[in-house]
């Protein structure tokens, strides 16, 4: 009886094996399906051949796959499986661009993760315009202060553009306004931010920031406002 049952096993793993993929399916996860096109994961997910109707299950190699996938510099991380139905999955998620850099006649992103992501033919993502020199010096805290502004929906709606100065301080401008924000150096940001919100909160009411050419947030606890 025992050997019957290991026979019929070995059998149908071995007649598994032999099957064809029915097709391939790749799905996005998150906010960000927009960089990479279907088609260009599909490609990569059955290695430049017609369709996965052509690839045996047994000359697969899931993990050579999900390398593959994960080596697109648009691509953050990808789930690579065969279903029960033959159907060849790829579960992607795409990077999260949090600020674009012009770099001289080189633009990139930088992504959530604080990575180098190269710009996309399908969709330009609406995000603060850095320029200025990033280095090994200031990337870490460029990164940090980019994640606060992307996390923040008044900010992600408000800051449009960061000037890196020589001296390492901060100038930025915001979108519906002709001001201009001296943020000064990178220390105390979030404390910053808040002073931020909570002085534009107030002067949006009587229609003040028309009125002001620069906002300097370097002081503690206090907006500095020229006109």
């Amino acid at each position: 009886m025992l050997g019957v049952v290991v026979f019929l096993f070995s059998f149908t793993s071995k007649r598994n094996e032999n099957r064809k993929l029915t097709k391939s399916m790749v799905v996005f996860v998150g906010d960000n399906a927009l960089f990479i096109k279907r088609e260009t994961v599909n490609k990569l997910l059955i290695e430049n051949k017609e369709n996965a109707s052509s690839i045996q299950k047994d000359k697969l190699d899931l993990n050579k796959l999900e390398r593959s996938l994960d080596s697109n510099d648009l691509i953050e991380k990808s789930d690579v499986f065969v279903s029960i139905d033959g159907v060849l999955k790829a579960v992607v998620k795409q990077k999260t661009p949090i600020a674009r850099v012009f770099n001289g006649n080189d633009s990139f992103y930088i992504d959530y993760e604080g990575g180098r992501m190269p710009l996309s033919d399908n969709f330009t993502a609406r995000v603060p315009l850095v320029s200025g020199v990033i280095n090994k010096k200031n990337n870490e805290e460029l990164d940090q202060l980019f994640r606060v502004i992307y996390d923040d929906d008044f900010l992600k709606k408000n800051i449009i553009a960061i000037q890196i100065m020589p001296n390492g301080s901060l100038k930025m401008l915001n979108r519906n306004f002709d001001y201009q924000i001296d943020f000064g150096k990178i220390i105390n940001a979030e404390r910053k931010f808040k002073d931020y919100k909570a002085f534009f909160q107030k002067a949006v009411l009587d229609s003040s920031l028309y009125k002001y050419k620069k906002i300097d947030l370097r002081f503690t606890k206090q907006v500095v406002c020229t006109k």
